[in-house]
């Protein structure tokens, strides 16, 4: 939802998501307070305990989340997981079409709801349907470990366009699809390709993500921005900062980045005293064992890795557990020499694109794992791509980066701002507009309400 606020702002339109809340909780007055500013309208999903459980918990973070990423090893095949998932579904194809008109298009974001479309046809309902994943889509050999990959499959193809962050990920479908729907027939090439079924034509492009680059630059250049930055710099004894940040999840490599940090100190310690690192870790999910655990591990590799090499007047890791305000996130951006992305699997990750945004001092470096969907577009512009697996490997890449050329640091930089620029936000939902129906989001201006877009999708998926 923070991505795509910028863009409803003012342009009218429904949001359909889950409220984060239990069925009975009364929000009416914060909805409506809400949509009057955001100006869009918003139109809460109630679920009960057992369905957040069995759904949310259950099948979208048990099942699909690990399997896409390449985790199939902590999927939890529950069958009762699965007749959640499609009960809340139901729920969610109910409220939309009790709110939106025939001439409306359903947006729908993530793999929370991939049945909506189907739903809806069900119910006898032929609206024009968009889908978009935020997070990768695996191979055949990962996909169909999934016991409903049929059933999953042929859901998508109710949509009539299906979005995806990478030409990978959208390869990955195109190679389920004839493996699991063999009467599919494939046509075009390029960029967006057609899938005819039962007399239909279905889409499914390539449409990466992004930021509103200059909101991030904006807010980087204020005088609150600069101080802020300045302070943290201060703290750190002016010191080189590697920065971190991520939302506190398994696939992010957080562990695995932090003993690429330790092997710098073990391999260079000619580096010792003079970086410090960063690592933001945003709550998340701490319902479940598995993130709990996940936080122990890492609070326990901090203290080690701190008690072997801190010095007095050093720290080698400031490790932060907590939400930060975008000002104050964005003031680390700014201060930081270095951003350490690093996932082990991610549909795009939006830090790397929110920190080439921040930089504007165009100074900074960017390591971004090679298994992250933003590496495809900025891999070609300056950033410096690793393998999270490779600890030594990320040591020595940021070793490199320490003693790199201004020249070559500030080259690079500008490109990759430039890129994240370019390709902001609104370019992202004109793509995927211009895919969906040849239109572009300059044909729905501010102060309308012509822009009657139905997205549905989990505020807390992401």
């Amino acid at each position: 939802m923070t991505a795509l606020a910028p863009v409803l702002m003012n342009r009218g339109g429904l949001w359909i998501g889950w409220a984060g809340a239990a069925a009975g909780a009364d929000l009416k007055g914060l909805l409506t307070a809400f949509s009057k500013d955001a100006g869009y309208d918003l139109h809460p999903v109630f679920l009960s305990e057992e369905e957040i459980k069995g759904y949310y918990f259950g099948f979208s973070n048990e099942i699909i989340w690990p399997l896409f990423h390449d985790f199939q090893s902590r999927c939890n095949f529950m069958p009762q997981y699965w007749n959640a998932y499609l009960n809340v579904n139901l729920k969610f194809a109910e409220v939309t079409a009790r709110h939106s008109r025939d001439s409306d298009y359903i947006w729908v974001h993530d793999y929370h709801l991939m049945h909506l479309a189907f739903m809806l046809r069900n119910m006898g309902l032929e609206r024009n349907c968009g889908f978009f994943l935020h997070i990768p889509f695996p191979p055949p050999d990962i996909f169909l470990k999934l016991p409903w990959r049929d059933k999953i499959i042929r859901a998508l193809l109710e949509f009539d366009l299906v979005g995806f962050q990478t030409m990978r990920d959208r390869r990955n479908f195109v190679e389920c699809t004839e493996a699991l729907v063999p009467e599919a027939k494939l046509s075009g090439r390029g960029n967006i390709v057609a899938i005819s079924l039962k007399r239909r034509s279905i889409r499914a492009g390539c449409f990466p993500i992004s930021i509103d680059f200059n909101s991030f630059a904006a807010l980087a250049s204020s005088p609150e921005v600069v101080k802020a930055a300045e302070e943290i710099q201060e703290a750190l004894r002016y010191r080189k900062i590697i920065l971190g940040v991520d939302r506190m999840d398994y696939s992010k490599g957080i562990p695995q980045r932090l003993q690429a940090i330790r092997q710098l100190f073990v391999k260079y310690p000619d580096l010792q005293e003079k970086v410090t690192f960063v690592q933001i870790a945003v709550p998340s999910r701490e319902e479940i064992p598995e993130y709990f655990a996940l936080k122990n591990e890492i609070e326990q590799l901090v203290g080690e890795i701190n008690g072997q090499f801190t010095r007095p007047g050093w720290i080698p890791i400031h490790y932060q557990y907590r939400n930060l305000p975008r000002r104050e996130l964005i003031a680390y951006y700014r201060a930081a020499d270095m951003a350490l992305v690093t996932p082990l699997r991610d549909g795009m990750n939006l830090v790397a694109k929110e920190y080439c945004a921040a930089n504007v001092t165009e100074s900074g470096v960017l390591f971004l794992s090679e298994f992250a969907g933003a590496a495809a577009q900025l891999q070609k512009v300056g950033a410096i791509l690793v393998n999270p697996y490779d600890t030594e490997g990320t040591a020595k890449a940021i070793h490199r980066a320490f003693y790199m050329d201004t020249r070559e640091r500030h080259s690079r930089m500008v490109k990759l701002r430039d890129s994240v620029r370019r390709n902001n936000i609104y370019w992202w939902v004109d793509s995927f507009l211009q895919a969906a129906f040849s239109r572009h989001l300059d044909d729905f201006p501010q102060e309308t309400v012509d822009f009657r877009a139905s997205v549905a999708f989990d505020p807390n998926g992401k």
